[in-house]
């Protein structure tokens, strides 16, 4: 749905050239749900906006459904902006408006529906969405969440191919923001839509997204899909996005658990294999005992997960970890 050939972007600031973007190459497909995190100033945002043309490409190419949007002219960008929607992070909803008008926006600038067919599919959006009641209610009526709400309704009025999230969770608290990832896993998994969103929380990512791709200072250090990148993390940007209370890093290695005795591995479960009884077995077979340093299990989008560090002693060492390889859990030895 969405490729990016070679494209980088400069900015121009007092005489000097100011790198977003370095060239960048990347597939999105149709129906994904596709990631993309990084810290302030990594440059995604940019990247949101040269999907959409809301920013012009220093150079590469862009297609999206097949189409170069690098070379369209303005009203081919008119038309091609219809078939994306957009989220904002402060919502960007007009206060004199109501929530109706607000939602009705989009179609009444195109001008090619009447009034009633306008009514109609604000309603069947604020339904959707769940805000039918709220209709005649202005934005400083509603809540965080419900305003969000409103922005999606909105940003689905056309009936676009693409959804782009900007930071769409960040200002809304825990509980909403679950709320609103469900809505957003629900929109792409009945409208086939294919959303990119950005964020800088891992847990957003790892709740909704297929794939993702980790930005630091304009460049995608790590890519690939959210199981591997969140359970693996290979670069240092990466592993920070993913520490966890639970993660045992090379500083407790080195203080917490220095007087721990035997083998410290962290093990990863991914599926059934998550809720499987193996430690239990593996120590009766090859007769080791084990201590949790720590754990967590959730889940990744639909899969569930889980990860453990043990500390192993006695027994057989070796028929343990081969029995842990041979149930398809993944092993790493930390000490």
């Amino acid at each position: 749905m969405i490729e990016f050939q070679n494209v980088h972007k400069t900015y121009r600031v007092a005489d000097r050239e100011i790198p977003a973007l370095h060239p960048t190459s990347l597939r999105i497909e149709n129906g994904q749900v596709f990631g993309l995190i990084g810290h302030s100033g990594a440059g995604k945002s940019t990247m949101l906006r040269l999907i959409n043309r809301l920013e012009a490409p220093s150079g590469g190419k862009i297609l999206v459904d097949d189409v170069d949007v690098t070379a369209l002219d303005a009203d081919g960008l008119r038309g091609f902006r219809r078939q994306v929607g957009m989220i904002f992070q402060h919502f960007n909803l007009l206060s004199s408006k109501t929530v109706a008008d607000n939602v009705a926006m989009p179609l009444t600038l195109a001008g090619d529906m009447s009034r009633a067919q306008i009514d109609q599919r604000v309603a069947e959006l604020l339904a959707r969405v769940g805000l039918s009641d709220h209709a005649k209610k202005y934005p400083a009526q509603l809540s965080g969440g419900q305003k969000q709400r409103v922005g999606i309704a909105r940003a689905l009025a056309t009936k676009p191919k693409i959804l782009l999230c900007d930071e769409a969770t960040s200002a809304l608290d825990p509980q909403t923001t679950a709320s609103v990832l469900q809505l957003l896993a629900e929109i792409n998994r009945e409208l086939k839509l294919t959303i990119v969103l950005i964020t800088h929380e891992m847990d957003v990512i790892r709740r909704v997204c297929d794939q993702v791709a980790v930005m630091d200072a304009g460049v995608i250090v790590e890519q690939g899909a959210v199981a591997d990148v969140f359970l693996h993390p290979k670069h240092p940007t990466t592993r920070r996005f993913v520490q966890e209370d639970e993660e045992v890093d090379e500083n407790q290695l080195n203080s917490d658990f220095a007087h721990v005795q035997g083998r410290i591995v962290r093990l990863t479960f991914q599926g059934e294999a998550t809720y499987a009884p193996l430690l239990g077995t593996v120590a009766r077979e090859t007769g080791v005992d084990y201590s949790i340093l720590a754990g967590r299990i959730d889940r990744i989008k639909d899969t569930p997960y889980g990860q453990l560090t043990l500390a192993i002693t006695g027994g057989d060492m070796d028929a343990a970890f081969a029995r842990f390889t041979a149930a398809d859990v993944h092993m790493e030895v930390l000490r």
